[in-house]
């Protein structure tokens, strides 16, 4: 199926903006996050307008209506990842907070000293950072799965170092900066027959495949609202309904309880354990409403989309003299591009790229150890989503011209 992207854009109102007059926005940035449909926007105006109150607490019409809307959220979410039930999501901030609740609850009550954790080196920070501070804390050992010279990871690594019977199997399923999508099911697969608990960090692939949660049979999977359409400040995290149950609270307060003393608590239920205090009610609507967009688009054509995008972006980018791409062949990634151009600073680049109207993220994009692997400070990064044009890749092209001219290169 073939996207009308011209109509889609229409539901953009940012996409129709210029940086500056006669300079139109080219807006390659959407794995950093992406831009809001109106009915995304119409969505939580009208919740704020209609039906703001506070949830699970009130009797009136508007805490009621709150509380439904909240939940109904919550539905489409379990619905969208392909979840038995909603009390296995849980409302989390963003991505990076779902993945140390796993941390911190799950890690603290289950592993202890020389016990491994096993990652890869194309994780983003939000999948390392909380176990490096885990194993300080229990003196774990953390192995870590190589990255290939073309951007894959060595599956022949991960089988040995599967042997050293990791507890905790942990692993981006795409790139935020490769684009690489990793083999998750054979992932998870092998690594349970290993008897590890596997937690995967959907942050990049929810948004831009079919993601079904049980035929991955993945224990945990976290996600953020804000790079599928869907308003900042709401994440998900996703797990399998025996891990969840056996987990202590992860933060202390309103709404976790069921009961509080003066001597002790007793936690409340699935999945209310895990949201202490009143949580973004109204993300929660926008994400709801950014999920019926995607439903209604359908994430095979997206993900359709988005190969034909990186496909054409890659075989352009190749033209440029002195440019270096990294990460595999379109076969094997989404509609990311990260890249470094001779002579010239990734943070230059990005900065004449935008005197241009091309809005695109330069740095270590929150994978330092990933760049240290291939030798590099930092890297230019474009990447797409349903709204991306072929046009776009186009004035991307112009604009590393424009930046070659700059640098009289």
């Amino acid at each position: 199926m073939t996207l009308d992207v011209g109509r889609i854009r229409q539901d953009f109102p940012i996409l129709g903006r210029e940086i500056r007059p006669g300079v139109p926005l080219v807006y390659l940035d959407s794995t950093a996050t992406t831009q809001k449909p109106l009915a995304v926007i119409q969505a939580m105006d009208e919740f704020y307008r209609r039906s703001n109150a506070n949830i699970h607490r009130g009797v009136h019409t508007l805490a009621e209506e709150a509380t439904a809307l909240y939940e109904q959220a919550r539905q489409k979410v379990a619905r969208f990842v392909g979840a038995s039930s909603a009390d296995q999501i849980i409302f989390t901030r963003n991505a990076t907070e779902a993945i140390n609740l796993v941390a911190y609850a799950w890690g603290r009550a289950n592993l202890q000293a020389g016990d491994v954790i096993l990652l890869t080196e194309m994780e983003h920070h939000s999948n390392l950072v909380p176990w490096h501070m885990l194993a300080a804390e229990r003196k774990l050992n953390l192995e870590f799965v190589p990255v290939t010279p073309d951007g894959l990871l060595d599956l022949e690594a991960y089988h040995r170092l599967l042997a050293r019977t990791p507890r905790l199997v942990a692993f981006t399923h795409m790139s935020n900066v490769l684009g690489t999508i990793n083999p998750a099911t054979e992932m998870i697969r092998l690594a349970h027959e290993a008897g590890a608990v596997v937690l995967v960090d959907g942050a990049q692939s929810v948004p831009h495949l079919p993601v079904n949660v049980q035929a991955l049979d993945v224990d945990f999977l976290a996600f953020s609202a804000h790079k599928m359409l869907g308003p900042t400040g709401i994440g998900v995290l996703y797990g399998k309904r025996s891990l969840l149950e056996n987990m202590p609270p992860f933060l202390g307060g309103g709404d976790m309880i069921k009961s509080v003393h003066l001597t002790g608590f007793t936690p409340n239920t699935l999945p209310h354990k895990f949201e202490a205090g009143t949580p973004a009610i109204a993300e929660a609507v926008g994400l709801a409403a950014a999920i019926d967009y995607l439903e209604g688009i359908g994430m095979e054509a997206i993900a359709a989309h988005e190969r034909a995008l990186i496909t054409y972006a890659l075989e352009r980018l190749e033209e440029v003299p002195g440019l270096r791409i990294f990460g595999p062949a379109a076969e094997h990634k989404g509609g990311v591009a990260a890249f470094t151009l001779e002579g010239v600073h990734p943070h230059d680049v990005a900065q004449i790229l935008d005197t241009v109207g091309v809005a695109v993220r330069a740095g270590h994009h929150c994978a330092q150890p990933l760049h240290t692997k291939f030798g590099l400070p930092a890297t230019t990064r474009a990447s797409f989503y349903l709204y991306s044009t072929f046009q776009e890749v186009d004035a991307l092209i112009e604009g590393l011209y424009q930046v070659k001219k700059v640098f009289g290169i």
